[in-house]
C-alpha cells in the first residue's frame, strides 16, 4: 500500500501549516510508514494517509510524486 505522510522538517519548532511537507512511501500499514519515516529521518511527522483509488491516480499525476525508499 501507498501512504502519504505529511511532515515538518524538524521537531524542534511548533508545527506551521505552511510549512508541511510531504513524500509517498510503500509500506504493509500506516503504523509501519510512520516508523520507517521516523526511524530514518528527523522529521515530525503530522499525519499518514493512505492512498488508493482515485486519490493514489491523482496523486501519480503530480509532477512531486516520487516514492521515497529507506
Amino acid at each position: 500500500m501507498i501512504y502519504k505522510v505529511y511532515y515538518q522538517e524538524t521537531k524542534e519548532r511548533n508545527p506551521k501549516r505552511e510549512q508541511t511537507q510531504t513524500l509517498y512511501i510503500e509500506a504493509e500499514s500506516d503504523v509501519i510508514a510512520r516508523q520507517l519515516v521516523e526511524e530514518n529521518t528527523p522529521y515530525n511527522i503530522e499525519f499518514v494517509q493512505l492512498l488508493d483509488g482515485n486519490h493514489l491516480e491523482y496523486e501519480k499525476e503530480n509532477t512531486d510524486f516520487q516514492l521515497k525508499e529507506f
